[in-house]
């Protein structure tokens, strides 16, 4: 019997592209962006004064930062006193119920978070003194 020799067909084979070194860099991107966003938002080193209560927003928040040395800041901004109430205003645009807070350092005169919190108050409709809550440095 003769052999007969079978043709080998090779079938040809797609590449393969792993994406699981890719999902794992953007999880983990994701997961530092996570942590960091929120330190940004406080980057202002402001030593504020001891309160019992908690402040909750679910709102984009409107802060006035007020440092030791008598600087102004919005929202990690530095501003000019002047300047504020029209920044204000303006970031508000039409939501005129949205609070604004002031976060002033404790070692701050009185009479200037004073001078702020009034000029606010001809803008703003609420608001709020921050204070740092129980257990937190």
């Amino acid at each position: 019997m003769a052999r007969i020799k079978k043709r080998k067909t090779r079938r040809f084979k797609m590449p393969e592209v792993s994406l699981t070194p890719l999902i794992d860099t953007a999880l983990t991107l994701l997961v530092i962006f996570m942590v960091t966003a929120p330190m940004m938002q406080h980057g202002l080193k402001v030593d504020l004064p001891h309160g019992k209560a908690k402040e909750v927003s679910g709102q984009q928040e409107l802060v006035v930062t007020m440092s030791k040395d008598g600087k102004l800041y919005f929202n990690s901004f530095p501003v000019e006193k002047k300047d504020l109430a029209k920044t204000i205003k303006k970031e508000m645009g039409y939501n005129a119920d949205l609070p604004v807070y002031v976060r002033a350092d404790k070692e701050l005169e009185y009479g200037k978070v004073v001078e702020v919190v009034d000029e606010l108050k001809g803008v703003a409709k609420l608001v709020a003194l921050s204070t740092r809550s129980i257990g937190t440095k």
